[in-house]
């Protein structure tokens, strides 16, 4: 008897060994193949879940499905599935439009995840899977993240269809509410910023009155509104533009992971100064440090006052590298701004407020001007791959 139970421990020891140099080559593959097609999680969901007996992939990247199928191991103890986004548990719900105000979107479907980013009422989206109280969803400007069911409303492609097609406003005033008859002293139906963009159901006197995605109907002031389509209709924005907007939000509060007037983070800041001017850019400093085209500002990878006077124009923007606090003039850019002219730039810093590259200057921000590491002009790249007038995204249309 003893000798059957050393027996079988010896073989649990011995599947155990093995069960775990399976799952241990898994995961080298996955992350292989990940660093190859899905190097950032911004845009490519890449997700590997190891289970007991089971294995299972998803992504929004058929590539790499494909490759980690030629590529994985061949372990009969381990069960292996691959599944590409959308998920087929949604059943054509694959798309959908913001609901809220402000949609929260985070890292992880968990209420106290990591914010990553904003939507805002009526932005149009992709859906790739549901789990538990969360939407994985993809926002036009190719940000992937997670939201609060209540955040958004899913449709199938003819429901999405229909909406894009309607009549619609947008909501240009910094911030206000609907209400539930046209007339400002009736009770409220939400809170609105700017940038929200419902459908136009009808007009009565000085209202419009409006349709949320979920159904909702209210009245809104005309005052506080534009009609969507003389909106996104308007010229590419000149710097001017760019700045009365940006400037419009001094004192905002920064928030990490604000896309709003109720709070933004400095990539916040300078997308939804874009954005409100019918421009989409990339959603984070990284990112927009990739587009446009290059302003030379440095001498010997440090910052050169002179370049940036000479060469720099208002609307381009600023990038910074914490990095270079510690010495490192390579490392990964975690700060934008937009220059205003005359060395002067505004930011998302604490909030949103207006300093100076120049250090004779009152409103010197020497901690910053210390870790520029480039600039870029967008205003001339409008139209070319990661600066798309919202009318031309076909999200939108």
């Amino acid at each position: 008897m003893k000798s059957l139970c050393l027996g079988l421990l010896f073989s649990l020891s011995i599947f155990t060994l093995k069960a775990q140099s399976d799952t241990a080559v898994f995961r080298s593959v996955a992350a292989t193949i990940q660093k190859k097609y899905a190097p950032d999680k911004r845009s490519v969901y890449f997700n590997l879940e190891l289970t007991g007996d089971s294995a299972k992939l998803e992504s929004t990247s058929q590539e790499a499905l494909k490759e980690f199928d030629k590529l994985k191991p061949n372990t009969p103890s381990i069960k292996f599935s691959g599944v590409l986004l959308p998920e087929p548990s949604l059943h054509g719900m694959e798309y959908g439009v913001a609901n809220l105000s402000v949609c929260n979107n985070r890292a992880y479907p968990k209420n106290a995840a990591e914010m990553m980013t904003q939507m805002l009422l009526g932005t149009p989206i992709k859906v790739f899977k549901k789990q538990g109280g969360f939407y994985l969803v993809q926002t036009p400007d190719g940000y992937i993240s997670w939201t609060d069911v209540g955040a958004i409303t899913p449709m199938n492609k003819s429901g999405f269809e229909t909406w894009q097609r309607a009549k619609k406003v947008v909501f240009t005033a910094d911030y206000g509410h609907s209400f539930n008859t046209p007339d400002e002293n009736a009770q409220r139906v939400s809170d609105l910023v700017g940038g929200n963009i419902l459908q136009l159901l009808g007009e009565e006197k000085k209202f419009y009155k409006v349709g949320y995605p979920d159904g909702r109907t209210a009245y809104l002031p005309k005052r506080q509104a534009s009609l969507y389509q003389a909106w996104v209709n308007r010229p590419d924005p000149n710097a001017e533009k760019i700045l009365t907007t940006a400037q419009s939000l001094l004192g905002v509060p920064y928030l990490w992971g604000g896309t709003s007037g109720k709070g933004v983070d400095c990539s916040g800041f300078t997308k939804m100064s874009f954005f409100l001017n019918g421009v989409i850019i990339p959603r984070d400093a990284s990112q927009q440090a990739l587009i446009g085209q290059p302003v030379d500002v440095l001498e010997n990878d440090s910052i050169s006052v002179d370049k940036c006077l000479r060469n720099l124009q208002p609307g381009d923007l600023l990038f910074f590298s914490a990095a270079k606090r510690r010495g490192f003039n390579d490392g990964r850019v975690t700060h934008t701004a937009i220059y205003m002219g005359k060395g002067e730039f505004i930011q998302a810093a604490g909030m949103v407020r207006i300093n100076s590259l120049v250090p004779s200057a009152d409103n010197y921000d020497g901690r910053q001007s210390a870790t520029l590491v480039g600039a870029r002009r967008i205003l001339t790249d409008i139209g070319k791959p990661g600066i798309t007038r919202i009318d031309q995204h076909y999200w939108y249309k």
